[in-house]
């Protein structure tokens, strides 16, 4: 794809897990990119393991410094937008509810604010999730035209992150004006992704694979709860084919779209760690009995038929096939090292993913 050669791409939580990712594929793809993100937060850290500094300008920034933001995209001059910087944990919500909102509405509304004082065309994809739908846990699997919500403040930050999105398309970057402001934006929501190189808390692969590497029984908090399971370069692929569609047609896909697995690939969290064990030759795990825990969704699934009949997504990997791959990241992670793992991120994209 030489869609992104030469283009000025910049993007927020470039150090995150899914940012890194997308560093890589962009660098490769012949971007010049622009990260802006918080110093990474976890150790090991994907973005330190691949050296992504040295695949982008990276700038540590928050999104609510908004004189480092849009000084920042101002310097960029950005052809492309793609945002990312979340406060993305639904457990780390209820400990910080409010900054939760203020990062994840208003940083979206400051990076939305970056792109309108831009004085050239831009094209923005904006990333939320599957838990922006006001969740029923009816089994249905949600449209892009569902009712948003949000019990978590996780969840409702997002929600919100939403409606501002839609507000900022109609006010300042409606695609019926587009001839006098030249931007377009679009929203995209994937659920729960897995991938080499994820290392937060409070995540089911990351907690599997801490406790695989240390020969512990792995603890599992909520073995009934239903996630659509994908591979990380699955939405990741569907994010940069959006941002390709809005460079075609600014006006035709400035809409939302979800970016999830088959339906058959929403599985528990106990059959995917039971999955999990027999792939990595071994293991335990237990149910430990706890108390007082905040709330989570027990189900979760999207309904992609949009992406597959506007944008021609679909997803390539099922559920075994995306863990399969991610530990075989993790595999060679402990074995060897960091020496071999770019080239591996490398090797995984163009064997699923023909984008390079």
């Amino acid at each position: 794809m030489q869609t992104f050669k030469g283009k000025k791409v910049f993007l927020t939580g470039h150090t995150g897990f899914k940012g890194a990712w997308l560093t890589l594929m962009l660098h490769q793809m012949g971007a010049e990119v622009t990260g802006y993100s918080l110093a990474p937060n976890t150790n090991p850290s994907l973005f330190e393991v691949i050296q992504g500094e040295e695949m982008c300008l990276s700038v540590i920034g928050d999104l609510r410094d908004t004189q480092l933001l849009h000084k920042t995209m101002t310097e960029c001059q950005p052809d492309v937008v793609f945002h990312l910087a979340a406060q993305p944990i639904v457990r780390t919500s209820y400990q910080i509810p409010a900054e939760t909102f203020e990062i994840n509405a208003i940083g979206t509304a400051n990076v939305l604010d970056g792109i309108r004082m831009l004085k050239k065309p831009c094209v923005g994809v904006m990333i939320t999730t599957d838990k922006v739908y006001q969740n029923n846990e009816t089994g249905q699997a949600y449209k892009e035209d569902d009712r948003f919500g949000g019990y978590d403040p996780y969840s409702a930050s997002k929600a919100c992150a939403e409606l501002v999105i839609d507000s900022y398309r109609k006010s300042f970057f409606n695609p019926d004006d587009y001839e006098q402001h030249h931007k377009t934006i679009a929203s995209a929501r994937a659920g729960n992704v897995i991938g080499g190189g994820d290392w937060a808390a409070d995540r089911l692969v990351p907690d599997i694979v801490r406790a695989l590497s240390k020969g512990e029984a792995i603890q599992i908090r909520n073995p009934k709860a239903v996630r659509p399971w994908q591979h990380v370069l699955e939405p990741l692929s569907g994010y940069i084919l959006l941002a390709q569609k809005l460079m075609e047609d600014p006006v035709k896909y400035a809409e939302g779209f979800n970016f999830g697995p088959n339906p058959a690939d929403t599985l528990t969290v106990e059959e995917m760690t039971q999955m999990a064990t027999e792939i990595w030759g071994g293991g335990t795990f237990v149910f430990p009995q706890l108390t007082n825990q905040p709330h989570e969704a027990g189900l979760l699934s999207l309904d992609i038929t949009k992406a597959g009949k506007v944008l021609g997504w679909r997803p390539r990997l099922n559920a075994r096939q995306a863990l399969e791959m991610t530990l075989e990241w993790y595999k060679m992670f402990y074995q060897k090292g960091t020496s071999s793992i770019v080239e591996l991120m490398k090797e995984q994209i163009n064997r699923n993913f023909v984008i390079l």
